[in-house]
């Protein structure tokens, strides 16, 4: 009898699953990449403490299509969570090449909360992330150029072949006399090793952990970066709204700021790994001397000034404004870190 009444009940009383909501994040690069393993993976458990267990993020194990392709992935519901660069999407995030200018940073922790701050506070009415929830904005470490041949200056690096992710990177190369090559940062090895290319914008993370430590021989290092890259964390809109008040409060708390400060120190600590893996594998890493340093401010300040107008002008909004807004912001959080 006792056994009738348990099934009995294994029947009619619900069972209250393992997780009240179970969202799915796509993700591009590979498991051991610092912005999985590093960034991703620990914001999925902070949001799950936040939530007291009741959100929990399941991290999709295999790519569910190219790079620029995630943030409509987050749009369309294909993907309920998804992180990007936004300058893969060419044009539909032109208010982030503010935090892709040169110079700006050799934090990733300090430009990223710095973005975090002036994003949210002038930029987001843009609605530029528009059908998805936007969960934080960050960047990587300072770009920097490297080459599969050692040159001894600027001027010998004129009319090479350079990949390049997108954005304001485009603009400097082609400044410095480069030709730049777009692709994402997984075809680099390809584009390298093929001959397609000569040489490489990445941040200096990168080079160890995509191995192009096999190929490339030397690095010019920029003061604050040649470049720098925009990211983002978006959550699909519906799926943001099915969720209660109080876990869109606790997501949000481990969201925003707490993730760019997050990120930023991942990316930091990447950063140190890469230059010490690159002066082990004998790469050579060369700081511009005080005449290239002149050369390149000359070069790329009328790009500085001609990115700024013209979103100024797309978005109807005073970049230069926002952009010395940036520079402030990065100048007292210098101070604090």
């Amino acid at each position: 009898m006792s056994k009738l009444i348990i099934i009995i009940l294994f029947f009619i009383i619900p069972i209250k699953s393992y997780a009240d909501t179970t969202l799915r994040m796509a993700s591009w690069l590979p498991p051991q990449h610092p912005w999985v393993l590093d960034i991703m993976v620990p914001w999925i458990e902070k949001v799950k403490v936040a939530t007291e267990g009741r959100v929990r993020i399941e991290l999709l194990s295999a790519p569910i299509g190219p790079p620029p392709a995630h943030f409509n992935f987050a749009v369309k519901g294909i993907a309920d969570i998804t992180y990007g660069v936004h300058n893969y999407t060419t044009g539909r995030f032109s208010s982030t090449q503010i935090a892709e200018l040169p110079f700006l940073s050799n934090s990733s922790e300090v430009l990223s909360v710095a973005w975090q701050r002036i994003y949210e506070r002038e930029l987001l009415h843009l609605d530029e992330h528009k059908g998805t929830h936007l969960l934080g904005v960050f960047t990587h470490g300072p770009g920097q150029l490297w080459f599969n041949k050692k040159y001894e200056s600027l001027d010998n690096i004129k009319g090479l072949k350079v990949r390049i992710g997108g954005g304001i990177a485009q603009s400097s190369s082609k400044a410095l006399g480069l030709v730049p090559l777009q692709a994402p940062v997984t075809k680099a090895y390809e584009l390298l090793s093929g001959g397609v290319a000569d040489g490489i914008q990445l941040p200096s993370e990168s080079i160890s952990f995509f191995k192009l430590d096999r190929i490339i021989k030397q690095g010019f290092i920029f003061d604050g970066g040649l470049y720098n890259v925009s990211m983002f964390l978006v959550m699909n809109k519906k799926k943001w709204n099915k969720l209660s008040q109080d876990d869109q409060k606790a997501i949000n708390s481990v969201s925003g700021e707490a993730l760019a400060k997050m990120a930023g120190k991942a990316w930091d600590k990447a950063d140190d790994k890469g230059i010490d893996a690159s002066l082990k594998n004998g790469i050579i890493l060369k700081k511009l001397s005080e005449d290239d340093k002149i050369i390149v401010t000359q070069l790329l300040t009328p790009i500085i000034e001609n990115t700024l107008e013209k979103i100024s002008k797309q978005k109807n909004i005073d970049a230069k404004n926002i952009y010395l807004k940036l520079l402030n912001e990065i100048n007292l959080l210098k101070k604090e870190y």
